[in-house]
């Protein structure tokens, strides 16, 4: 343990997601010894982030205006949604170059072990979004995981009763370049069940 601020800064760094302490320990030194002006644009990056950064009124995506720079564009597809969990699952998606629609950020996934229901979450925007517009199309592209499911499960649910509106949900399964033998079970399930015709 170190003393006084150095320790400080250290514990700050750690609650950072993805940061333990070694990861913490590091980043504080190279911090230490790193030249007073870096620090300076650093401490002033951090402060515009939160004072300029704001969610679109739209889709729930950070923005640096009311709404961001995939609701503004036009070219979109106004008539597909793709519903993910966090901001930066949009920059995830956006990265394939394959989907043209708009994007709906519900800011988390459903766990109520921690006491995320749906009250927490932005489904009410999304069902006022799709009473407003004429949307064919709800992609549901939460994370495979036990929350992602249980949220896509819900949201399922919510929107099998709107006519005329298709939802689906992404296909997971098997990593290109993977071996079956090394694939878990659920993953191989997947694949299987999610299989389609060529």
């Amino acid at each position: 343990m170190y003393e006084g601020v150095v320790q400080d800064l250290i514990d700050e760094l750690g609650r950072l997601p993805g940061v333990g302490p070694k990861s913490a320990q590091r980043i504080a030194f190279h911090l230490l010894a790193t030249d007073p002006a870096d620090i300076a644009r650093l401490q002033d990056v951090l402060g515009k982030v939160k004072e300029g950064v704001q969610f679109c009124e739209i889709c729930g995506n950070v923005a640096e205006q009311r709404t961001c720079r995939i609701c503004r564009d036009e070219r979109r597809d106004l008539t597909v949604i793709c519903v993910v969990e966090e901001p930066k699952d949009v920059l995830a998606v956006e990265r394939t170059r394959e989907f043209k629609g708009r994007y709906h950020v519900l800011g988390g996934a459903l766990d109520p072990l921690s006491g995320i229901g749906p009250e927490q979450l932005r489904m009410r925007e999304l069902l006022k979004r799709i009473g407003e517009a004429d949307i064919s199309e709800i992609i549901i592209a939460t994370d495979p995981n036990t929350e992602g499911e249980a949220t896509a499960t819900y949201l399922v649910r919510m929107l099998r009763d709107f006519p005329g509106l298709s939802v689906t949900r992404l296909a997971s399964g098997l990593p290109m370049g993977g071996d079956l033998e090394f694939a878990d079970e659920l993953t191989l399930g997947r694949a299987l069940s999610g299989r389609r015709a060529l």
